[in-house]
């Protein structure tokens, strides 16, 4: 799988937020359906994609985690993100933290390492 999917990427940030409070990294298909507030069946779905593509160990009915990949990709996602929030607020100076969220979340997919470096690189600075 050469390219994630945003979709893949969202999912596997909200797992990730939802395990670091659970004991082992395990996480519910309800729990990651009130985190992003869809339904279940929509998450059993891509519960599928994503175990499929490696990206979380996971048997249908029980809890699942991520694998080093798709804890990989998550960090990668949340990364982007604090980079691309802390560049709104503090380079560009934007107030509105609603918009700073949906940009940043909106961007966070679109970033290569390259312009994730550089952006980390400029932030540092601030």
């Amino acid at each position: 799988m050469s390219e994630i999917h945003e979709s893949y990427e969202n999912y596997l940030k909200a797992i990730y937020l939802i395990s670091k409070g659970n004991k082992g990294g395990w996480t519910s298909n309800s729990e990651i359906s009130n985190f992003l507030n869809v339904k279940p069946s929509s998450v059993t779905n891509m519960l599928y994609n994503l175990k499929e593509n490696e990206l979380i160990a996971w048997k249908p009915r029980k809890s699942l985690r991520l694998t080093k990949k798709g804890k990989g990709i998550a960090l990668s996602t949340i990364r982007n993100y604090n980079c691309l929030f802390k560049f709104f607020v503090h380079v560009l100076k934007l107030k509105n933290e609603s918009i700073v969220h949906k940009l940043s979340c909106e961007i966070e997919h679109h970033l290569n390492p390259e312009v994730s470096n550089a952006l980390e690189n400029l932030i540092l600075e601030y």
